[in-house]
Formats: structure tokens, C-alpha cells, sequence
């Protein structure tokens, strides 16, 4: 607790780091706020029908990570998550296009160019996502709520293009909140959101523990205790690596590299246990997302009997079918975002090896087997943590809002987000510290 508070103090000593933390709250301020404000020509009184539908299944999660706005019915109800979208396609594609492919060996100018690909195609995902939105409004409000009429054109009209806007303005922020602030700024919009969800979420189930007889507070200990224990285990599967050992020959005076002259660097590749992060689980909610809206176009017993079940996030069929999805991801996932080829044409090239294995071809083949053996505990653990809040709703009962928090995709980003952000504060302290041991130095190499 001392080192913490020794951090905050040295945080605000420095101007430079003070004012990106500075921004980058004023940045998610003005985020919230916009989730708060209601789409022109819609009571905000009567958004309870709205508010009933995001209290569990996958409104709940849509809510989540519109940070409460969907439930708003706000000019933010779309979130940040058509951006997301478009990125995941674009970064898809980059596998299958060559156009894409040539970009993203561009350096900065094509990391541009595909910046502004994925900002059309969010405007284009928004535009299909948008007019959903408002029939989804139609459906669930009474005509009172809407001020402008139950199917006036001008109303939806004008909330389709706010909509875009909202979101367009939400990516902005993220954006500078990555540039001017701390941390990576579309991330930390959705955990701003989910965060905000947290205490309600927690007051409920206390109250339904202590109010209705239903455990009393010991039980409610025992699930804080529990979701400790699991935030601590999504830390170390973030964390999570194999050390690859990576030794380097000495260079001969020829300018050569002799391998029989060994006693150079000794390093290492880390290769991490979860190298997909929470994609697999955003993938595998995608979809998930399809069934349920597939069958909902038909009037059968079939189709609603599908829409049923893909509705309940806490039956075991979904579950069971979300878990399977999920490992099928992570394998995906990281075989296009660990270049294993390039990796070992980099040893290559600077002259290292991995001991006992032959550099290039060999070198490539080795790591691909060593990230397909530690790809799958990585991806069971994965899936055990998105099925969890299933689990304690099945075993202990709890509130469907609060075992949200006890796995999947919201847990997962809060820790994934929180360790980046500190690390970049870690960084950034200890880069002052060296550039001020530095300056010290040349002082006093001036006095001398």
C-alpha cells in the first residue's frame, strides 16, 4: 500500500505524466455524460420497458459495453463496438487481401491508410447497426415515448445520423485518449463502462443476501473471496509466459558470427500462455449473437425454442457451445497473430539460435509446436473463465448482474486493461528516473 501511494505522489510530481492522466479523465468524463444523454425526441421517463430488457442474457452484455448506454436509449447506445467490429474484419482480411497484406508491411504510412479503412467501415457498420437500434426502440417502448411520433421518418432519420455521430465522437476519444493520455484509449472506454455497472451490480446482490434470507452476509464474503481469487487467476493468464532460451554467438573480428565461440548474450523469446488475449471470447459471442437473431425472424416452435436458448447465457447448451467456440478461436487467433516464420527469420538474421534447434525452417517449426502445446491449457483456462458466471449462478445462486463480473469478457478486460495501463505508467516513471539519473550525471561530470 506504501509503494502505491509513493506512486501517486510521484505521478503528480512529474507535469508531463500529471497531465496525461489529467486528459485522459476529463476524456472518460465527457464519455460518461454522453452516455447519459438521451437520443433528441425520446422520453427519457419511459425507458423502463428498455431498462427490463438489458437486465440479464445478452441485452446485459450489449449494456455492458455500451457503458449503460444502450439502456439509455443515449446517443452513445452504439458504443464503441461498431469500431471494434470493423477492426476485427479489417484485421482479418489483412490474412486474405493482399492489398491489406501490403499495408501492414508499410510501417506507419500503411498503419495510417488502414486506420482510415477501419474508421469508413465503422461508419458503414453503424449505418446497418443504427436503423436496428431504433426498430428495437419501436418494439420495446410504448408509442408515448417517442415525442415525435411512433414511425416518424424525421425522428428516425435524425437518430440514425446521431447515432453514427456518437459513435464516431466515442472513437475520436479513444483515439486521443491513446495519443494524448495513458493507456489504450478504446479499451479503457469499455472498461470505464463495465466498471460503472460494478457497484449497483454489487449493492443488488447484497441486498438480496442480507434482505431475503438468502445467506446472509457470510455467503456474500465467501463470492468476494471467490471473485478475488478469480481476478487473481485471470492476472496470472494474462501474465502467463514460456521462456524460449535464446543464445547469441560472438562476433569474430572477420565480422562473422562463430557458434563454436559461445559465452555471448543469453536471452530468452517469451511466448505467452494466452498470446490471444480476450479476442477468442468477443469472437465466440459474435457468434453467438447469430442464432438467437436468426431465429427470431420465425414464429415456430423450432426457431423459438433456438431463440431461447441462445437468449440464456446461463444454460448449459449455451455454454457449452460458447466454451467450444472459444478454444477453436484461440487457436485461430493466435496462429494469425504470432508470426512464428517471422520470429525465427529475425533470430536469423541477428545472428542468434535456440539451443539444439537448427535456425530458419527448424527454428519456425519448433516454436509453432511449442505455441500449439501452450495454446491449449491456455485456451481450456479461457473457456472455464467465460462459463464461470454460469457456474456460480448454478452453484451458488448469485444474481445474474453480479456473476457477470465473475468471468467472461467484462472480467477479462477490466484485468487486461489495468495491467496495460499500469505498465505504461511503470514505463514512463522509469524512463524520468533514468533520464534523471543521466542529467545528474552530466552535471556532475560539468562540476568536475
Amino acid at each position: 500500500m506504501k509503494k502505491f501511494f509513493e506512486t501517486l505522489a510521484n505521478i503528480w510530481k512529474i507535469e508531463e505524466l500529471k497531465n496525461k492522466v489529467l486528459i485522459t479523465l476529463g476524456l472518460l468524463v465527457v464519455y460518461r455524460f454522453g452516455t447519459q444523454v438521451t437520443l433528441p425526441g425520446i422520453d427519457a421517463t419511459k425507458l423502463q420497458a428498455l431498462t427490463d430488457q438489458t437486465d440479464q442474457g445478452i441485452g446485459w452484455l450489449i449494456n455492458v459495453f455500451t457503458g449503460g448506454a444502450f439502456a439509455q436509449a443515449s446517443v452513445f447506445a452504439l458504443g464503441i463496438m461498431p469500431y471494434i467490429s470493423a477492426s476485427i474484419v479489417v484485421q482479418l482480411m489483412g490474412i486474405a487481401v493482399p492489398y491489406l497484406q501490403k499495408l501492414q508491411s508499410d510501417g506507419e504510412s500503411g498503419r495510417k491508410k488502414m486506420n482510415q479503412i477501419t474508421r469508413w467501415l465503422t461508419i458503414g457498420i453503424t449505418l446497418l447497426q443504427g436503423p436496428s437500434y431504433i426498430y428495437n426502440l419501436y418494439v420495446q417502448l410504448p408509442p408515448d415515448a417517442f415525442l415525435l411520433g411512433f414511425s416518424s421518418f424525421s425522428f428516425l432519420f435524425s437518430s440514425v445520423i446521431i447515432l453514427v455521430t456518437g459513435t464516431i465522437f466515442a472513437m475520436w476519444l479513444g483515439e486521443k485518449i491513446t495519443d494524448k493520455g495513458i493507456g489504450n484509449g478504446i479499451s479503457l472506454l469499455i472498461m470505464v463502462g463495465i466498471i460503472a455497472r460494478l457497484p449497483m451490480s454489487f449493492i443488488q446482490e447484497f441486498q438480496s443476501r442480507t434482505t431475503d434470507n438468502n445467506g446472509g452476509v457470510m455467503l456474500m464474503v465467501i463470492e468476494v473471496i471467490i471473485w478475488l481469487l478469480i481476478i487473481v487467476a485471470c492476472i496470472f493468464l494474462t501474465l502467463a509466459i514460456r521462456r524460449i532460451p535464446v543464445q547469441y554467438a560472438r562476433r569474430s573480428a572477420s565480422g562473422t558470427y562463430d557458434q563454436s565461440m559461445l559465452g555471448g548474450n543469453r536471452q530468452w523469446i517469451p511466448l505467452k500462455l494466452n498470446a490471444s488475449g480476450v479476442m477468442p471470447i468477443i469472437f465466440a459471442q459474435a457468434i453467438m449473437f447469430v442464432p438467437a437473431a436468426v431465429a427470431g425472424l420465425s414464429t415456430s416452435d423450432t426457431a423459438q425454442s433456438i431463440s431461447s436458448t441462445f437468449h440464456n447465457v446461463f444454460g448449459w447448451q449455451y455454454n457449452l457451445l460458447f466454451a467450444l467456440l472459444i478454444v477453436i478461436f484461440t487457436y485461430f487467433y493466435t496462429a494469425i497473430t504470432v508470426p512464428t516464420n517471422k520470429m525465427a527469420d529475425d533470430l536469423k538474421r541477428s545472428g542468434g539460435f535456440i539451443p539444439g534447434i537448427r535456425p530458419g525452417s527448424d527454428t519456425s517449426e519448433y516454436l509453432d509446436k511449442i505455441m500449439s502445446l501452450i495454446t491449449f491449457p491456455g485456451s481450456l483456462f479461457l473457456a472455464l473463465i467465460a462459463v464461470f458466471p454460469a457456474i456460480v449462478v448454478s452453484l451458488l445462486g448469485v444474481q445474474q448482474g453480479w456473476a457477470m463480473f465473475y468471468g467472461g469478457t467484462s472480467l477479462l478486460i477490466m484485468v487486461s486493461v489495468a495491467i496495460d495501463t499500469i505498465q505504461q505508467v511503470n514505463a514512463y516513471l522509469l524512463n524520468k528516473q533514468y533520464d534523471s539519473m543521466m542529467t545528474s550525471g552530466k552535471n556532475r561530470k560539468a562540476l568536475a
